[in-house]
């Protein structure tokens, strides 16, 4: 059987698809990101020097401070150290699921098999961003019953913490 080969596409309506293909939230979620990371806060990092902010978690801002024990606590910071721990100079492996309003990256990010976004919910560093996903309310969860982290405090929620001061809201 002899079949009908179609004419070849010019190059413009090629271009044009891939344009508009690179566009879509699909192509956001297939772009893997792999390198040494260099953590900006404790839900946002920089990968070959682009900025990826942690999918589904908010973690207290860098300048965020919290009340524990009666005193201060620099819950943001802390947040930023231990998502440094979590790294601890490994290569990260960040698959992205969007680009914000911003033009950040966002990502779920893990260090071999450990999803540093749940782990820094898990150890109460970070709560589940609920406005965006709901992949680790549980894990938010078990840490408040078990008071680890901001659980152990007073805070305000990372995103209430920036709309007060006129941020954005939207996190990192």
């Amino acid at each position: 059987m002899v079949g009908v080969q179609a004419p070849a596409m010019s190059i413009l309506p090629r271009l044009a698809l891939t344009i508009l293909f690179a566009l879509t939230p699909a192509a956001a979620s297939a772009q893997m990101l792999v390198g040494q990371a260099e953590v900006v806060d404790g839900d946002t990092l920089e990968v070959g020097g682009e900025r990826i902010r942690l999918f589904g978690v908010d973690a207290p801002e860098s300048q965020q401070g919290c009340t524990r024990g009666g005193g201060n606590w620099a819950c943001g910071r802390e947040a930023t150290q231990q998502l440094g721990s979590l790294i601890a100079g490994r290569s990260v492996r960040c698959e992205a699921r969007d680009i914000d309003a911003y033009g950040r990256t966002v990502a779920v990010c893990r260090v071999g098999s450990l999803d540093l976004g749940q782990a820094m919910v898990q150890t109460g560093h970070a709560v589940a961003f609920r406005r965006y996903s709901t992949d680790y309310v549980g894990d938010e969860e078990q840490a408040r019953v078990a008071r680890r982290g901001l659980w152990a405090s007073t805070f305000t929620m990372p995103s209430e913490w920036r709309a007060e001061r006129g941020g954005w809201g939207g996190g990192g």
